[in-house]
């Protein structure tokens, strides 16, 4: 399976991934999902939203126990995020037919659709969707760089937009979600443990920074004349970095954008994009806040205007305790320990109970062409996959 999905959406100069929501490389890993389904005898189907699932049991009745992940990628990111988590449910559910489990509740894998927010900006789209964290107007008013919206794509790739919106029947037939996940960071890396158990998601969210200035000629304009934004965006990414520093928390600019985007002229507007993650609320909203501040006090006596737009935003998020607990148990004491990377499980955590399950990452790189984990490693987070299935779904 996992040669089979790698060369998939692969760049070939960076050897990173490109597996936008909606483009041919997404089509060509919901081929593969399709085909993993069939040949295992699931029963396939993709919901209003376009997320895929295949189903052992019947889908209709209830208390089903479902796993799975996202194929979907950052820009030039690595072969594990998201991949991992799909390719280790159809790997656990080949381990319960060799051990001859014979669940009563139903299970399923499913693959949600564009949960990195590459192309829209708008990360967990197609649980943001099932579970009505997003509405089906917001979701329609989502554009790509290109100017694209999220309902052309859909359409262009041959699912009908006006479908999308909230699945609360479908939910509601859920009686517990677990995705694994490879790690990101090193929490596990200098432990015995291969396999860890999640316990919370730190609240995070992206915010847009427009810094709007003069264009004007590079060569002719004298400094003390120039209203030049790239100033203010550049004093407001080291002002991010500091107030983070003191918080203990995460703030990044890692995007951005610049009109006219000329070598040699002083740039009109410039926009940058925040991503901020702490591990409660109130430290967060201070850091975000604490950042505008600087970034507007800079902007005036650089001449610049600064309009800042919050994009989107995730609570923190406490995994379901019983059902961690009970994780952790299955897996003989497993470690229990918190990550600030949203998931898919961090959105339907709001609906049903859900939980997760981390791979050791010997280097703890993420988003990028070198996130990896061993072999030996990966197997293990399969074994106690199916260990965690076959204890909620035969119990």
């Amino acid at each position: 399976m996992w040669r089979d999905l790698l060369p998939i959406g692969r760049n070939a100069a960076t050897r990173g991934y490109r597996r936008y929501a909606w483009t041919g490389a997404d089509a060509d890993c919901r081929a593969w999902f399709r085909a993993q389904a069939q040949s295992r005898g699931l029963t396939y189907e993709t919901d209003r939203n376009g997320n895929q699932w295949a189903w052992l049991g019947d889908p209709a009745a209830g208390d089903a126990v479902v796993t799975g992940s996202h194929l979907d990628s950052v820009p030039d990111g690595g072969a594990f995020d998201g991949p991992l988590g799909i390719v280790s449910s159809f790997a656990a559910l080949d381990e319960l037919r060799t051990r001859a489990a014979r669940p009563p509740r139903p299970l399923a894998i499913v693959n949600f659709g564009d949960e990195e927010g590459a192309r829209f900006g708008l990360a967990c789209v197609g649980s943001r969707l099932a579970s009505g964290a997003l509405g089906a107007a917001q979701a329609h008013a989502l554009r790509d760089a290109d100017g694209v919206t999220l309902a052309g794509a859909m359409e262009h790739a041959g699912h009908d937009p006006e479908a999308i919106g909230p699945d609360p029947e479908r939910l509601a037939r859920i009686g517990a979600f677990v995705e694994l996940h490879v790690e990101q960071g090193r929490a596990l890396a200098g432990t015995d443990h291969a396999v860890g158990v999640a316990s919370a998601i730190w609240p995070h969210g992206r915010w847009r920074f427009d810094f709007h200035g003069e264009a004007n000629h590079a060569g002719t304009t004298r400094l003390e004349d120039r209203r030049d934004p790239m100033l203010t965006y550049a004093g407001t990414v080291l002002a991010a970095r500091e107030r983070a520093r003191l918080a203990g928390a995460l703030a990044t600019f890692g995007k951005v954008s610049v009109e006219p985007n000329g070598v040699n002229a002083i740039a009109s507007l410039v926009r940058g994009w925040l991503d901020s993650r702490a591990a409660d609320e109130d430290t967060l909203a201070e850091v975000v806040a604490g950042i505008e501040r600087a970034a507007v006090e800079r902007g005036a006596g650089d001449g610049v205007r600064v309009r800042v737009t919050r994009e989107s935003f995730t609570p923190v998020v406490e995994f379901a305790h019983g059902l961690r607990d009970e994780l952790a148990k299955l897996l003989g004491g497993a470690p229990v320990l918190p990550t600030g990377a949203g998931h898919d499980a961090g959105i339907l955590s709001a609906s049903l109970p859900t939980a997760m399950l981390f791979v050791r990452n010997p280097t703890g790189v993420s988003h990028s062409p070198a996130e990896s984990a061993t072999e030996d490693d990966c197997l293990a987070g399969v074994t106690a996959l199916a260990d965690v299935l076959e204890g909620l779904a035969c119990r």
